[in-house]
């Protein structure tokens, strides 16, 4: 396992995405302060002690797991929200939807002892995949300083562009080594692993999951946020979070737009409403007027 040195500040949307394109991963220096990670910590800290260990093989049994951030912490919109890490999830995922959602929000802590987690592809839950689209993307923050003995996350660069290796050579890794305020983004496609913690100390940090807006994603955000608590949060992030529909029509309840949720309670039973795409609505117009016929492969009929 190589351990590379990745001092260099990724300062904008372009080198960061150049580089994910090239490699599969970028870290990205002191994207945050370091007190603002701290503060977030501490939020955190009780949910750590008493969460109890994981189960099974893929998670580890010597690691601490939570999930639905959103609301345990006040500081998590400016992680979730944060404006580069958000113009390169939309660089790499908005061709392929109408909107992005949050596919998981996840505080991990790798005890003393770990092993290293199996190389896996995030992508890989869903089962079918199309050439050339990327369906997510990690945003992992270290919450403790990040360093190949302690577990640092593995990356395997370029791996993004060998999909059908389900493994590579351990000496083909890099240890992403970070401290509290860097952020490493990576591509869903990218194989990686968490690393053996082999240090006298814990590593602990989060990721920040982002996907596509009609993927069922890893975490329901419905059960994570009920309505009597997105109510309460950003609007902004309940959007991210789930509450809006993906045209056409998913993600609907009772065939709305899931934001009506978020009103104040009280609305009263009203009926369904499209959310359609702009193609669609014309589409439909089309066939309406009589300018689509049988036979025509779906394009409305010529005029005269």
């Amino acid at each position: 396992m190589t351990i590379i040195a990745l001092d260099r500040l990724v300062p904008d949307t372009k080198s960061c995405c150049e580089r994910l394109e090239a490699e599969g991963y970028c870290i990205i220096r002191n994207a945050v302060p370091s007190s603002l990670v701290d503060r977030l910590a501490c939020d955190l800290e009780q949910d750590f002690a008493a969460t109890p260990h994981s189960v099974g093989p893929f998670y580890g049994e010597t690691t601490r797991r939570f999930h639905g951030l959103l609301r345990r912490s006040r500081h998590m919109g400016r992680f979730a929200l944060d404006p580069l890490v958000v113009a390169v999830v939309e660089r790499f995922l908005q061709p392929w939807c109408d909107t992005i959602q949050l596919n998981l929000t996840q505080a991990i802590e790798i005890e003393p002892g770990g092993v290293a987690q199996p190389p896996h592809r995030d992508q890989d839950m869903w089962p079918v995949h199309t050439a050339g689209v990327e369906y997510m993307i990690n945003v992992m923050w270290p919450f403790s300083a990040y360093r190949a003995e302690n577990g640092a996350t593995l990356i395997w660069p370029g791996s993004h562009r060998r999909q059908d290796e389900i493994v590579m050579p351990a000496e083909d890794a890099i240890a992403a080594e970070m401290d509290p305020g860097d952020a490493l983004i990576f591509l869903g496609s990218t194989l990686h692993a968490g690393g053996a913690n082999k240090s006298a100390s814990s590593r602990r940090g989060m990721i920040i999951s982002y996907s596509l807006g009609w993927l069922k994603p890893y975490e329901l955000p419905w059960l994570a946020y009920p309505p009597e608590i997105a109510r309460s949060l950003p609007r902004s992030l309940m959007t991210l979070a789930g509450y809006q529909a993906h045209r056409p029509n998913l993600g609907t309840h009772e065939g709305r737009c899931p934001s009506l949720l978020l009103n104040a309670i009280g609305d009263g039973a009203q009926g369904a409403i499209d959310v359609l795409r702009p193609e669609q609505e014309r589409l439909i117009a089309d066939y309406r007027a009589g300018r689509i016929l049988p036979g025509l492969g779906g394009s409305p009929a010529e005029d005269g």
